[in-house]
């Protein structure tokens, strides 16, 4: 059972579905309302060299796919590029956040490289994390996450939902005196 006041929510998409567009209308609309919010959200896709990220703190776009290889098949994702906007994010979550958002949970993330790092940081310093999640890596998202995080389904009623329990569990004093499951190991 998920904690509905975790810190940590995945939202979880199936492939039809656009959680590039969900987060990035999300992050702009907290944004707009005075948030702190850092982090990048995908633009273009993984298998063609489109790929790259908007850097929600600053709004700049950076290409995040390798450079042109006609025999290259894949995701096409180049490593540093990644890790150059990791600790570009990094950087803007030393000075504080209210959110932080990660594009994706991935093969690298699983291992315990990508931006995971960030994850983890982000959590330390008990800032509510948002992270895109297929529905095909989702096992892998709770392993990850030792099972300490919401499911969002991708809609923005659900990210609303989560925003509002997360941004207001500091004001709002527990009621039945129980801590919740997030707040226990955090």
């Amino acid at each position: 059972m998920f904690d509905a006041q975790c810190d940590l929510a995945a939202l979880v998409y199936e492939k039809h579905q656009d959680p590039d567009a969900a987060l990035r209308d999300f992050a702009a609309d907290l944004i707009a309302r005075g948030k702190r919010v850092i982090g990048m959200v995908q633009a273009g896709q993984c298998a063609d060299s489109s790929l790259s990220a908007i850097l929600l703190h600053s709004g700049e776009k950076l290409l995040l796919a390798q450079d042109f290889d006609p025999t290259a098949q894949g995701c096409r994702l180049d490593l540093a590029r990644l890790q150059n906007a990791g600790t570009r994010i990094a950087d803007a979550l030393s000075h504080g956040a209210d959110l932080v958002i990660i594009n994706r949970f991935g093969k690298r993330e699983r291992d315990g490289k990508g931006l995971s790092y960030l994850i983890e940081r982000a959590l330390d310093a008990d800032i509510p994390v948002l992270i895109a999640v297929g529905q095909d890596h989702f096992a892998d998202w709770i392993k990850f996450a030792g099972g300490m995080s919401v499911k969002l389904g991708c809609d923005r009623s659900a990210l609303d939902a989560w925003w509002h329990a997360v941004s207001t569990q500091d004001a709002d004093p527990i009621v039945d005196g129980h801590p919740t499951v997030c707040e226990i190991f955090k």
